[in-house]
């Protein structure tokens, strides 16, 4: 079975300069370059209310709905809330939702954007809208397809919005590796966090991870694995404070495959964070995740 790819028109439905820290262009590059590569894309269905206020409150997705939310709280998010932010935000949500059920059938799969793990139940930040993942999460559990999640969130910021929305949850696992020098300045404890030193390289990070990865399987037992591959590790990237290589980023990724491939878990992957001025730079660290996730797909 080749890998399923899920992508949407209105990932990418807002002009955005590639000067600004969050270089939307990046989602149209990557299915570009997907399509390129020989890939189909899957188009997904925006969420609906419903799905969104398992997680939010009624009052803060309604407000994105209509576009009634409070400044102060869009200064927050880093985006005026327009209608077109409002359907890009659904569709990201709608998006990893899809590819969470494919990925029960093939074995991995990828939203090719999502990964928007600072929304919480109270409202958004740090461009995060809706906590797709989260949402995600929330509907396989409901629906019984899965009984224990590990979410396993490898974007350079601390997963903070994750961890508050499961806070307390024995059918959800939450793992963050991040900068520890970094934002958010609070960082409220997830399941296990592990954070790093400004600057840390290929070397120090994967021998880090692997430990924390083998801790992290065997702690939460999980029969589902939803994965935040954000680029943002990546040493040229403006927001991030640690020193990845290409080669590093790329291993990384393989070794999350690795592992859920090795436990026969199925793996969801969202693209998460990358903040450089080049937008096709970005794009191509976000195939690495693609790259990797095609090599434990199931067979048909």
């Amino acid at each position: 079975m080749p890998l399923p790819l899920v992508h949407h028109p209105d990932y990418d439905a807002v002009s955005v300069a590639d000067a600004h820290r969050f270089p939307m262009r990046k989602y149209t590059l990557v299915a570009q370059m997907a399509r390129r590569a020989g890939h189909m894309l899957l188009v997904p269905e925006p969420a609906g209310f419903g799905a969104l206020e398992t997680v939010h409150g009624r009052d803060y997705v309604a407000a994105i709905f209509d576009g009634s939310l409070e400044r102060k709280a869009a200064r927050r998010i880093g985006f005026e809330i327009t209608p077109e932010i409002a359907a890009r935000s659904r569709a990201a949500v709608g998006g990893t939702c899809y590819a969470a059920r494919f990925a029960l059938e093939a074995g991995a799969a990828v939203n090719l954007a999502g990964g928007s793990h600072h929304a919480d139940a109270n409202g958004g930040a740090g461009f995060c809208v809706f906590n797709d993942v989260a949402v995600a999460a929330e509907q396989l559990l409901a629906g019984g397809q899965v009984k224990r999640v590990l979410i396993v969130d490898l974007d350079v910021h601390h997963g903070d919005g994750t961890a508050r929305i499961f806070a307390g949850r024995g059918d959800v696992f939450t793992l963050s590796m991040h900068c520890e020098d970094n934002w958010p300045t609070e960082k409220p404890p997830s399941d296990l966090d592990v954070g790093l030193p400004r600057g840390a390289e290929d070397g120090v990070y994967l021998t880090t991870l692997r430990q924390v990865l083998t801790q992290g399987f065997e702690l939460a037992t999980p029969d589902f694995v939803f994965y935040n591959a954000g680029v943002d590790p990546h040493m040229d990237d403006r927001l991030g404070h640690l020193a990845l290589s290409d080669g590093g980023l790329a291993a990384r990724d393989r070794l999350v495959a690795e592992f859920c491939a090795g436990a026969n878990v199925p793996v969801c992957g969202v693209l998460g964070g990358g903040y450089s001025k080049d937008a096709e730079a970005v794009a191509r660290r976000h195939m690495f995740l693609v790259e990797a996730m095609s090599g434990i797909c199931v067979p048909a």
